[in-house]
């Protein structure tokens, strides 16, 4: 069998009140690390934002996890990229330290924070790549494995927009 274009998927996190493995939902608000959700992540995993947070130039985080839900294939050289809305909130993205690992590890998988408002202690590298060539390296995600990736959007104090946000492209390889 061959890797399958749906076989690599995003998936929220469980936060810190969260479960280990992939036993445990999260809202994208509670999506702030520590281990894979089973509930899939979209374009929403952001509020929006308000008056008060933009004249702020509020930053806010979201954890997600890239997930090879393929239960014999690996997915090689797993890439993700952003697209953004021009004029908005400004978004960057950056691999939490941890290795992949599987997706009911009992060891935490990423690192945690307490709020949205709050940095995940040792994730660095935030970038904001656009293409597939400059996307961010996640590996190799052998069957049933993940890896987390940190979002980061900074209110741009800027007028009102409607249709602001960002969308991200991951891609991978059979192995």
């Amino acid at each position: 069998m061959a890797l399958a274009a749906t076989d690599v998927v995003p998936r929220l996190s469980t936060g810190s009140t969260g479960t280990r493995g992939n036993t445990s939902a999260s809202t994208p608000a509670a999506s702030l690390g520590k281990y894979v959700s089973t509930t899939a992540w979209s374009a929403s995993v952001f509020d929006i934002i308000t008056a008060a947070e933009n004249a702020a130039s509020t930053t806010d985080y979201r954890c997600i996890f890239v997930v090879n839900i393929s239960a014999s294939d690996t997915a090689g050289a797993v890439k993700v990229w952003l697209g953004q809305v021009a004029g908005g909130a400004s978004v960057v993205i950056a691999l939490d330290p941890r290795a992949a690992s599987a997706v009911d590890s009992t060891t935490a998988q990423a690192a945690v924070t307490t709020s949205e408002t709050v940095a995940p202690s040792g994730v660095t590298g935030w970038a904001a790549p656009t293409t597939a060539d400059t996307g961010l390296l996640v590996g190799t995600l052998g069957p049933g494995q993940c890896r987390a990736l940190w979002i980061k959007r900074t209110a741009a104090n800027t007028s009102a927009m409607t249709g602001d946000g960002f969308s991200l492209t991951f891609r991978s390889e059979a192995v």
